[in-house]
């Protein structure tokens, strides 16, 4: 049996192999004949000359040295700092205001006498109409007394001025209204007195410059004041650096700059809320490293019944005396506010020696006798006067041209 198993293995091997010839053997039939494929060459190359040969000469091209070279950001750079240099000079002309050219102060309140129109139909047409009246009885004087009151005059000048009318009426005896204009004009401006100083002492001393104080309670225009001094001083040929000391009211200092830009005054100023003795001294100190004629110190609006904050305008002025003389205290009054004006200055009289009296708003209001009540209370001449809102309306007070003025042609 064993054999027979054998003899089946050994003839299914067989089998295999013949079958495995047979298959190879078909292949090898049915495969085409080899054909030569055809051989491509690439184009000949250019060779170098070799010995002997002729070259052609080189062709020259232009080549850029190491410096010329720029990378792609420094050319981007380069081409756009042109740009940037001009957009900056542009935003700079754009931001900086242009200096403006104050009006002349010389003659200025013979410019602006049409803003006292109110006080002078109530005091000065009102006294030469009756003093042109035919008789001048008891009741006239009294009628002319209660004008002069009116106009806060003040009672002691109004008492003075009523007398010396009197006597010079009688002595005058027929009136002209020539007569009685010229009498009227030299009566008030004798009356507003002729020969005081009213000038502000803002020139440049040994000890360095002027150093001039704004003081004044809140809403009188103070700061605004302040600004407009600034434009007077630069017209009569200063150079002024402004000290914003006020720190207690929002964007005073703000406001005090811009004033300062229009006229090319440098303004000093700080935080807010800080302290305005050391503003006020470091102003003085930028002062006198400038070389400027005057420093313009705006101090905060104080309410004169506030002891606290009186007693700081004092401390303002004693640091500030560190450096030299204080040349001006000028006190700013509103003249619309009349007897209540004159209880201000009393108040800021003890506590700061009051130099001199700038009134604001007097084209507002009929009672242009202030100016004679608040020098005789204070004992200190006007020295200028704020006649409307616009930059130049701050006046140097001068007694003439202002009963002018009140009296008319």
């Amino acid at each position: 049996m064993e054999y027979v198993i054998l003899a089946v293995v050994i003839a299914v091997v067989a089998i295999g192999a013949i079958a495995g010839l047979v298959v190879s053997g078909r292949r090898r039939q049915q495969l085409p004949p080899k054909s030569q494929a055809p051989v491509i060459t690439a184009p000949p190359t250019p060779r170098e000359p070799a010995v002997g040969e002729e070259a052609a000469p080189p062709t020259e091209e232009p080549r850029r040295t190491v410096e010329e070279v720029q990378l792609p950001e420094a050319e981007a750079r380069a081409e756009a700092e042109p740009v940037a240099e001009a957009e900056a000079v542009a935003e700079a002309a754009e931001e900086a205001p242009a200096i403006e050219v104050p009006e002349p102060t010389a003659g200025r309140l013979v410019r602006l006498r049409s803003r006292l129109s109110r006080s002078q139909n109530s005091l000065g047409k009102g006294l030469l109409s009756l003093l042109s009246r035919e008789h001048l009885d008891e009741d006239t004087w009294e009628e002319i007394e209660e004008t002069l009151l009116t106009a806060d005059v003040g009672v002691a000048p109004t008492q003075e001025l009523v007398e010396r009318l009197r006597t010079r009426v009688k002595v005058l005896g027929t009136r002209t209204p020539e007569q009685l204009r010229g009498l009227l004009r030299e009566e008030l401006v004798e009356l507003i007195g002729k020969d005081a100083d009213r000038t502000v002492r803002s020139t440049r001393h040994d000890e360095g410059p002027a150093v001039v104080l704004v003081v004044g309670v809140n809403g009188v225009g103070k700061t605004t004041t302040t600004g407009k001094l600034a434009r007077v001083l630069v017209a009569d040929g200063r150079t002024v650096v402004l000290g914003a000391a006020d720190t207690f009211r929002a964007a005073a200092a703000d406001q005090l700059q811009t004033w300062g830009e229009r006229v090319g005054a440098r303004t000093v100023r700080g935080p807010e809320g800080g302290d305005p003795a050391s503003i006020a001294f470091d102003a003085v100190k930028e002062g006198i490293a400038e070389g400027a004629d005057t420093v313009l110190v705006d101090t905060a609006g104080r309410l004169h019944t506030k002891t606290g904050l009186m007693d700081e305008l004092g401390k303002v002025k004693r640091v500030v005396e560190k450096h030299g003389p204080v040349d001006e205290v000028l006190l700013v009054l509103d003249a619309t506010t009349g007897q209540n004006g004159l209880i201000q200055a009393r108040v800021f009289a003890e506590v700061v020696d009051i130099t001199g009296i700038v009134l604001t708003k007097l084209d507002g209001t009929a009672k242009g006798g202030i100016v004679v009540a608040v020098q005789r209370e204070l004992g200190v001449p006007v020295k200028l006067i704020g006649l409307g809102e616009g930059a130049d309306d701050l006046a140097p007070f001068e007694p003439g041209a202002f009963v002018d003025a009140l009296i008319g042609d």
